[in-house]
């Protein structure tokens, strides 16, 4: 007689069981995102609903993790908007865009904006914490204990027109001028919410500049186009210190990546000097 096979009783999970095993599953899966999450944090990467002005070092990315001072001081020799020569013994440098909310936080004419950033970012002025340092840096060239040189790079994507004003106003010695007005918060709105490198814009930039630097001077100069291929050199040349973001200083071979505090780099300083 041909030997009867039994059926296979496959064992189906309780629904107590599927319960549980996808309660550890969702946990799981939380606990990985907010790792991602941290991680992504700390490596200075956008993610959504993680406020990038909840970072102490801003948007700066560093490209190259050690420069020397021979390098900063060929940086300095290419850049065109410097003050003083390199054999200072205390070397400075900004890596800005002019329509990039952090450099405005570290040029300390955009108070309300500050204040958006979060309380780290609060100027003294107005009850916080945060030095600006590009006042700061202003004071040691003037003094004549520095030497400072700006270069450009594309932090935030508006500031092109910006940056060919602070060419313009430079040959005629109005840098600081036309640099603080365009870092204030009508210069913020003016350069991101209208001009957003629209060359057709210059006499917009040249009115509002006027009270700095005569009107029909910045649109000829804007208008010609002279300084348009110096803005590739300024990236070429914060490239090769390390910078890709803005903003970024640095205090002769010590890169500070980001709107650090004035508070922050005086110790770099104070040993330069």
């Amino acid at each position: 007689m041909e030997k009867r096979q039994e059926p296979v009783i496959v064992q189906v999970p309780s629904m107590k069981l599927f319960h549980v095993v996808v309660v550890i599953l969702v946990v799981g899966a939380f606990f990985l995102g907010s790792l991602w999450t941290k991680v992504e944090f700390l490596k200075g990467g956008s993610v959504a609903g993680v406020q990038q002005a909840a970072q102490p070092t801003g948007t700066t990315q560093q490209a190259e993790p050690k420069v020397t001072l021979d390098t900063v001081k060929q940086a300095f020799a290419g850049s065109l908007i410097k003050f003083g020569d390199a054999n200072k013994k205390l070397l400075l440098i900004e890596v800005a865009d002019p329509s990039c909310p952090y450099c405005h936080a570290s040029a300390g004419h955009n108070g309300a904006l500050n204040k958006q950033m979060g309380d780290r970012f609060v100027l003294t002025a107005d009850g916080g914490p945060y030095v600006a340092p590009v006042p700061e840096i202003k004071k040691l060239v003037d003094s004549g204990s520095a030497a400072f040189a700006y270069l450009y790079t594309p932090g935030h994507g508006n500031g092109e027109m910006g940056t060919k004003a602070f060419y313009c106003a430079f040959e005629k010695g109005k840098f600081w001028d036309v640099h603080d007005k365009l870092m204030t918060s009508e210069g913020y709105s003016l350069l991101n919410d209208s001009v957003k490198n629209d060359k057709t814009k210059s006499e917009e930039v040249a009115q509002f500049l006027k009270d700095e630097f005569n009107p029909q001077d910045m649109k000829s100069c804007l208008d010609s186009g002279k300084y348009d291929a110096r803005l590739g050199e300024d990236i070429a040349l914060a490239r090769s210190i390390g910078v890709s973001g803005t903003p970024g200083f640095f205090v002769n071979a010590t890169a500070f990546a980001g709107a650090y505090s004035w508070k922050d780099m005086e110790s770099a300083v104070n040993a330069a000097l």
